[in-house]
């Protein structure tokens, strides 16, 4: 289902070192509401997820969210943070109860939605603490692709709700590919 491409989701370039910074960006690659989190809870609720065409837009998250991570470890080691291992920016380790472990598919999609809005959050809070133009294209560019997931996520919880058309489902996918064309 995965594959790597060598080059990043976004450019990471940084104006000048910022170990500070750095160590806040640990939040968004092993925090609670990190790339990590996310990436894991949405291969675990895909494991779960009985409608095929939900269970595909959650893997192609999931691996936008790894990317992302990639991305946050870069801009980590640009701006001289410390070497990266999977703790928050309290030096706490990543623990496998920051992932919701629902098997209920309407709640995996709430808590998946939830997610989505705390991880946006948190984006949105540490914008504010830097002054790099870099660093702030690379947060606001996270912000937008964590709300195309909400949306996403959004449309598929309603669809399910209403007991959507194949087509409809597929039109889901649909979006999430077409929200990749202005990536490449």
């Amino acid at each position: 289902m995965f594959h790597y491409r060598k080059h990043l989701f976004y450019p990471i370039h940084v104006e000048r070192q910022d170990p500070g910074f750095a160590k806040l960006l640990l939040e968004h690659y092993a925090g609670r509401n990190s790339e990590i989190s996310s990436a894991l809870q949405y291969l675990n609720h895909r494991s779960n997820m009985p409608n095929r065409y939900v269970r595909d837009l959650l893997g192609l998250i999931a691996a936008e969210e790894l990317g992302h991570m990639e991305l946050i470890a870069a801009a980590i080691t640009k701006l001289g943070g410390p070497p990266l291992t999977c703790v928050n920016s309290q030096g706490a380790p990543w623990v496998s109860t920051y992932i919701d472990q629902s098997t209920d598919y309407i709640a995996m999609l709430q808590v998946d939605i939830q997610a989505e809005t705390r991880a946006a959050l948190l984006y949105q809070q540490h914008l504010e603490s830097t002054t790099d133009p870099n660093m702030k294209k690379m947060i606001n560019f996270l912000i937008t692709r964590e709300g195309v997931h909400k949306r996403l996520l959004q449309k598929a919880l309603a669809l399910i709700r209403e007991n959507g058309s194949p087509e409809e489902f597929n039109e889901l996918i649909y979006e999430y590919k077409m929200s990749l064309q202005v990536l490449e």
